[in-house]
């Protein structure tokens, strides 16, 4: 039996971690003060390669305005006056960032010939006169600088020009101290220092500074030369904020302190937290478990070969297969048909290769038991958490009873068709008897004639045969009207091919002659030659420009005589084959209008309500448009547009 811990070894359990504390704690202690005493020895090596730089820095820019001094000595006392060119350089050198506030040219007696800007200042003689004796005493450039309170403080540096060897004067340039600061300092040592000019008895000449606490064991002065004459270069550093290092190495002592105990506490109550977001992980699951175990739509899961990696039991239950079974297939599927294997294939490739289409695919299969079935399949991108595509989730809806139904839908558009064309024709029966009965009559004439002229012989057997060839004329008058009106009002299947409109409304005139007449409406034609084919179904067309046409003789039932016209024109207007039926009648209302194709709408005593509406789907089905707007010239414009067969 395990014996428990004696009390000295409990004892050690707490003593060794505050321990290691404590030694912690002072190591941490003796490596902040030498990080910070590392960061002091920096930070002044820092200052001083800083202040090193910045007094180079003045130094060229002191010797490259010499330079610049003696390139335009020649021009300067060349003549009397500057020229354009000579005024441009002084310009630049007194208004750039060299530090020069004016330039002044004086001959070898230090009389002036010219300065730039030309107001000079008290001050400037006696800097002309310093510099010229410090440049003879040094045979070179010499600087000169006069102590005291001048309204800016100044120095001057001239530069001697010979002709030959002879003097000829001194160029002198005339510097603002402050000036030169603002301009030769640049920002990031303005950030940090505080730079200073001062005189041999330390006064502070100008300088260049923020406001700003000085960190006073941060400074170091250099002697500032050229222009001398005591003066120095004096940088201080500013007071650094605090050292984040030292802070984060003396937070840490605080909190791995605390760490020891806290993070334990923290460590059972994320355990706890886990525990407690897998048992809701869990619920969720057995939701979503419980949500796709009810679809009706099948979803089916591949990665990126194609492979099924999952599927849900409406597909299984879709497909015949169970989960076993299809988990792990890879194309070719065992329910894609054998004839459609070429098309099921390029479109399983295609969905691969990123372009499956927004608004789904329609393909047919075969379930386990070789039954056929239609369905319509959504893909998209699975991705997993790192956002990246791992797959493709399909949803798979059976629509084979929704196809029955469109196919059932579609018979019976056919037969309402149908029946819209038995119905015309029985409207138009009094007419077409009238038509019909004009041959049948002149038939029976040029029969009797024959008949008796043959029992006489009264006639030559040429009169005869020519009264027999006008009943023969007739007789295939007759039948033409006859199978006009079959082909019109027979039920057939669509049959749709390239067809020419112009021939269309032709036949059309011919089915509406008869009626044309009875009512008084004089039909034009305004058929555009070499109209494109379009594809479609021609007696449809014709059913659609007889319901129009005879439309328009309803609508003009009122209007004078001499003005019942009805005219059709076809067109070629932006790409589409164009029909419209313009009519002289009394034209639609408003209120009308709004309701006119729509299904058991009608303005007429007898009508059903359904020729505009067959007129307008017949027109959706050939993928072309019906609508109507007011003729300028009174009445109603009816337009059909068909698409070109390309």
């Amino acid at each position: 039996m395990p014996t428990a811990p004696s009390h000295h070894t409990s004892d050690w359990y707490w003593r060794l971690p505050a321990l290691a504390l404590i030694a912690l704690v002072a190591g941490i202690a003796g490596f902040v003060a030498l990080t910070l005493r590392q960061d002091r020895d920096e930070q002044r090596a820092t200052l001083v390669s800083d202040v090193l730089w910045i007094e180079q820095n003045l130094r060229f820019q002191l010797e490259r305005n010499e330079g610049v001094l003696r390139q335009l000595a020649p021009d300067l006392f060349a003549s009397q006056t500057p020229g354009e060119q000579t005024i441009a350089r002084l310009r630049q050198l007194t208004g750039g960032d060299s530090g020069v506030v004016r330039v002044l040219w004086v001959d070898a007696r230090l009389s002036a010939r010219g300065a730039w800007p030309p107001e000079l200042r008290p001050e400037d003689p006696e800097l002309v006169q310093e510099a010229a004796d410090m440049s003879r005493a040094f045979g070179r450039a010499g600087y000169a600088y006069l102590p005291g309170p001048p309204s800016e403080p100044s120095f001057a540096v001239a530069t001697p020009w010979h002709d030959g060897h002879s003097l000829v004067g001194y160029v002198v340039a005339v510097y603002s101290f402050q000036q030169m600061l603002s301009t030769q300092v640049p920002w990031w040592f303005s950030e940090r220092y505080r730079l200073s000019i001062l005189d041999q008895r330390g006064a502070v000449v100008a300088a260049k500074s923020q406001v700003a606490p000085l960190a006073g064991e941060l400074s170091y002065e250099v002697p500032f030369d050229p222009p001398g004459h005591g003066l120095a270069l004096k940088v201080e550093g500013y007071r650094s904020g605090t050292r984040l290092v030292p802070l984060a190495f003396a937070g840490a002592v605080i909190v791995f302190a605390a760490a020891t105990v806290w993070s334990l506490w923290m460590l059972r109550r994320h355990m706890r937290r886990r525990q407690l977001a897998e048992q809701a992980l869990r619920r969720e699951m057995a939701v979503r478990q419980a949500m796709e175990d009810s679809l009706l739509t099948g979803l089916r899961a591949r990665d990126l070969s194609g492979r099924i990696t999952y599927v849900n039991p409406a597909f299984c239950r879709m497909f015949g297969w169970s989960a076993e079974e299809l988990v792990g297939m890879a194309p070719p599927m065992p329910y894609w048909l054998p004839d459609e294997f070429d098309r099921t294939r390029a479109v399983h490739d295609s969905i691969l290769a990123g372009d499956a289409p927004s608004q789904g695919v329609e393909l047919r299969f075969r379930r386990k038991n070789g039954e056929k079935f239609d369905v319509l399949i959504y893909e998209a991108p699975l991705i997993d958490a790192d956002g990246k595509h791992t797959g493709w989730m399909g949803s798979v809806l059976d629509i084979t009873e929704r196809r029955r139904a469109e196919e059932l839908t579609r018979q019976q558009q056919e037969k309402l068709q149908s029946n819209a064309r038995l119905v015309t024709m029985g409207e138009m029966a009094s007419s077409l008897a009238h038509e019909l009965n004009q041959p049948l009559a002149a038939i029976t004439s040029y029969a009797t004639g024959a008949l008796n002229a043959l029992r006489t012989g009264s006639l030559p057997q040429s009169e005869i045969e020519a009264a027999i060839e006008k009943l023969a004329q007739q007789a295939t008058r007759a039948g033409q009207i006859i199978r006009r009106v079959h082909d019109f009002v027979r039920k057939r299947e669509s049959n749709f091919r390239p067809a020419v409109i112009n021939a269309a409304v032709k036949e059309a005139f011919e089915l509406v002659q008869s009626e044309a007449r009875r009512r008084a409406v004089r039909l034009i034609a305004e058929l555009s030659p070499d109209l494109p084919p379009v594809h479609a179904d021609t007696v449809m067309l014709e059913q659609v420009l007889v319901n129009l046409i005879r439309n328009g003789f309803d609508a003009m039932r009122d209007t004078p005589p001499g003005r019942r016209v009805l005219t059709v024109r076809t067109a070629l207007v932006e790409g589409w084959v164009r029909v419209s039926v313009a009519d002289h009648g009394s034209g639609i209302a408003p209120e009308v209008g709004e309701r006119l194709f729509e299904a058991l709408f009608t303005t007429k005593a007898e009508g059903m309500g359904m020729g505009l509406n067959i007129c307008r789907s017949i027109a959706e089905l050939h993928h072309g448009r019906l609508w109507f707007e007011a003729n300028p010239e009174g009445g109603t414009l009816f337009h059909l547009t068909l698409p070109i067969k390309v």
